[in-house]
């Protein structure tokens, strides 16, 4: 078996991983924007929960989450499937950093433009949406470019749950050809090329919302 033979065969598995990556980033930006949005909106009595979640997610382990959520929630009556285990792990996780990363966002809007609205009778809500959240979204780009990658990183865990991902089939192919160095390598290979073409489209996006005049001399 050639290298591009074993390349091929790997990239059987890369339909899944694309899946659960994206899938994964799905949740965190949707946790992580609403963490941010409701710490932002400042209710009461909530700020201490979200700082709990916040500081509770960002330090368990993904593998140790996802094998709790998997293995663990069958215990107590609760079926989860390998995919939605992916996405109450790590989506979790990631969202709780990409909340700490809108909320930075949100820190970098300009107060006056704030006071203005409120000064022309605008409401918390319409501020928010109007105001806030298209600022913050632009300002956040380079931040959620991070943890997209890191959710790319940690997406090989899903093999350990049963998906046929990349990894997967690349632990088959080892355990029947005993040629490890060259299928991991080639596993290296596959997911440079994901996480380029997935640096490739952020930019885009970030080029696409960039800020007039931010980043120019």
């Amino acid at each position: 078996m050639s290298f591009w033979q074993i390349l091929a065969q790997l990239a059987t598995g890369v339909g899944y991983t694309l899946g659960v990556t994206l899938a994964c980033i799905s949740t965190g930006l949707a946790t992580g924007l609403a963490l941010a949005i409701l710490t932002r909106l400042r209710l009461p009595g909530l700020g201490p929960v979200l700082a709990v979640y916040s500081y509770v997610f960002r330090g368990v382990p993904v593998l140790v989450l996802l094998f709790i959520v998997f293995f663990g929630l069958p215990g107590i009556g609760l079926e989860v499937s390998p995919l939605l285990a992916m996405m109450l792990s790590l989506g979790l996780i990631t969202g709780a950093y990409l909340a700490e990363v809108f909320r930075a966002g949100f820190n970098g809007i300009d107060p006056n433009e704030i006071l203005a609205a409120e000064a022309m009778g605008l409401r918390r809500r319409e501020i928010l949406v109007a105001i806030e959240l298209p600022q913050m979204l632009r300002f956040a780009v380079p931040g959620m470019l991070n943890e997209f990658t890191t959710v790319l990183k940690y997406s090989p865990f899903a093999y350990t749950v049963g998906i046929p991902d990349v990894m997967k089939q690349a632990m088959t192919l080892a355990s029947t050809t005993l040629r490890g160095l060259e299928i991991y390598l080639a596993v290296g290979v596959i997911y440079f090329l994901i996480y380029k073409l997935m640096l490739a489209l952020v930019r885009a996006v970030e080029r696409r919302f960039a800020i007039p005049g931010i980043g120019r001399l």
